[in-house]
């Protein structure tokens, strides 16, 4: 069966021109994708620790890493793809020595492994599934690169230290791209919300370099790659029309 195509403007989310544009006119402005470091701050600080090395994806103009120096962890660097969001973060927090600021692509990432004691994301990996249609049945071109990325992330990962992904994706959607043996790393989430009745809630995955995965959840990651299951064949063919037919379906 043919993929269903997502809309056309979504696939503007992975461009790095539409992301220059925007940052040229915005420049450090905050945006806070899924809101600001206070929402989820008590789920954060539970798995910070003072000194730790911090590595933020995608850091776009969010006050996220600022937050962070501002709370006392500071020493964190952040990445983006785009150019003109790193020029404008820069120029932003130029007062502060212990944020660094590079462009980068979170699919090759030029650290050293083991660099960091914590990777954090908000939103970041979101962009990888703009262009998907059917959260259940994820196209083979987006799962690897929502494998790579991870890949990378695992790599850069210090033995002990923890990624931190932030999103609206559910666990149903999201658990088996990250519970991957190949990574390494455990796995557990919180449901994260404003206490809002009608509010969306959104969800807080924290992976332990080191720890094994669950076996649930590695049944998981293993159904990912298993193939869909074949499409159901085709209804029987009508019996022939016949005039009286129609006296057997009102059961006379």
């Amino acid at each position: 069966m043919e993929r269903r195509r997502a809309p056309a403007a979504n696939r503007r989310y992975r461009q790095r021109r539409f992301w220059d544009a925007l940052y040229r006119q915005e420049g450090a402005e905050p945006r806070e994708w899924l809101g600001g470091l206070s929402r989820f701050l008590p789920q954060l600080e539970a798995e910070l620790r003072p000194g730790d090395r911090i590595l933020v994806l995608g850091c776009g103009n969010s006050a996220l890493s600022h937050d962070l120096h501002e709370l006392g962890y500071t020493d964190v660097t952040s990445i983006d793809f785009s150019p003109a969001c790193i020029a404008a973060m820069r120029a932003c927090y130029a007062r502060c020595p212990g944020l660094r600021w590079a462009v980068m692509d979170i699919r090759a990432l030029a650290f050293p492994d083991a660099t960091f004691d914590v990777v954090l994301e908000k939103g970041t990996l979101d962009v990888l599934m703009v262009e998907e249609t059917d959260p259940w049945d994820v196209s083979p071109q987006a799962a690897a690169a929502m494998h790579r990325v991870l890949a990378e992330v695992s790599r850069v990962l210090r033995p002990g230290g923890c990624f931190i992904s932030i999103t609206f994706a559910q666990p149903h959607f999201r658990k088996p791209h990250y519970a991957q043996e190949a990574f390494g790393w455990s796995l557990r989430h919180a449901a994260c919300g404003d206490g809002d009745a009608g509010a969306f809630h959104y969800f807080l995955y924290v992976m332990r370099k080191g720890q094994p995965l669950d076996a649930p959840d590695l049944a998981l990651g293993r159904r990912l790659h298993q193939p869909p299951p074949p499409p159901a064949p085709p209804p029987p063919p009508a019996p022939p029309d016949n005039d009286e037919d129609y006296l057997l379906a009102i059961q006379l």
